[in-house]
């Protein structure tokens, strides 16, 4: 679902037929911002991109009409509801039928009267310029996009031909959608809890990558997609002393973000939504408790300052 994060914008998210018509979803992170009055989207949650990545599409607000549940209109496409801009339409798809209905209202009620007249025919066609001057999402041409396990992960570089970055993009498919909770590597004998895509910080150059977790009964683990069979580390639920919601995200300029303390170390991760995070606090520390028994679970209450 949507949510408003410490800029008071409401982020999230979806997945886009950037090229009308082709029946290709893309995924993308949204954030509608009332204040320029714009609906942007971008290859990733900007916290994990470099700081210069610009938006891949924007939207202004005043271009929208109605948005409106699409389901009738594109039966093969799960969760789908359309934004009318113009002589554009703009098909996308949410995680589930709130997230839908959430994304909906929250796009009427930030246009609802935000609609221009039209005047007279000149104001019309300077209108309709600057509406595709404005729909047609801006050239990557700094950064080269890798698609590991439905994950955009980018590396700047020089810039590159519309056919490359049109065979990656066909791999960010609707699998992808189903993030947290997609799983993309067999799991074998193990019983898997919970799976999914978060952002964590290295121990060493501090800095935040995607990574695939995997928590089943006796360790949570991470790997670079869910593709990989190796996981990068694991981290043994015995060992884990507290795994809470982290009051330090603000310092950290992290939304989202919870903790895994452990003996050696304390990792950070961040998920996609508020809902994520609760869900991966509450799945970590169920498994402890199974592991541990009752009454010596790890602690889920807010982080102590230090």
């Amino acid at each position: 679902m949507p949510y408003v994060d410490r800029q008071n914008r409401i982020c999230g998210f979806l997945d886009i037929e950037e090229n009308e018509s082709s029946g290709k979803f893309l995924r993308r992170y949204f954030i509608l911002d009332t204040q320029p009055g714009s609906l942007v989207w971008y290859m990733d949650n900007p916290q994990n991109l470099p700081i210069s990545a610009d938006c891949v599409g924007s939207l202004k607000l005043t271009y929208i009409s109605k948005v409106s549940d699409a389901t009738k209109q594109r039966p093969k496409a799960e969760y789908c509801f359309v934004i009318n801009a113009g002589m554009r339409k703009f098909f996308l798809q949410a995680n589930d039928q709130q997230d839908l209905v959430d994304w909906v209202n929250a796009l009427n009620k930030a246009t609802k009267i935000t609609v221009p007249k039209s005047y007279d025919g000149q104001h019309n066609v300077e209108t309709q310029k600057a509406l595709l001057d404005n729909l047609v999402p801006k050239k990557q041409v700094s950064y080269r996009t890798d698609i590991i396990g439905g994950v955009p992960i980018i590396t700047q570089m020089q810039e590159r031909g519309e056919g490359q970055e049109g065979s990656e993009r066909e791999l960010l498919q609707r699998s992808h959608n189903q993030l947290p909770y997609f799983l993309g590597r067999p799991t074998q004998d193990k019983t898997v809890i919970k799976s999914g895509y978060c952002v964590k910080q290295g121990a060493v150059m501090r800095n935040w990558k995607r990574r695939y977790f995997l928590l089943e009964e006796n360790s949570m683990s991470y790997f670079k997609s869910d593709l990989e069979k190796d996981p990068l580390r694991i981290i043994p639920l015995k060992e884990v002393h507290k795994v809470q919601e982290c009051k330090q995200s603000d310092i950290m300029m992290r939304d989202n973000l919870f903790e895994v303390v452990t003996t050696s170390r304390t990792f950070y991760i961040q998920a996609d939504s508020p809902e994520e995070m609760h869900s991966w606090i509450k799945a970590v520390s169920g498994a402890i408790v199974a592991l541990r028994g009752p009454g010596r679970s790890a602690a889920t209450s807010s982080c102590d300052s230090e």
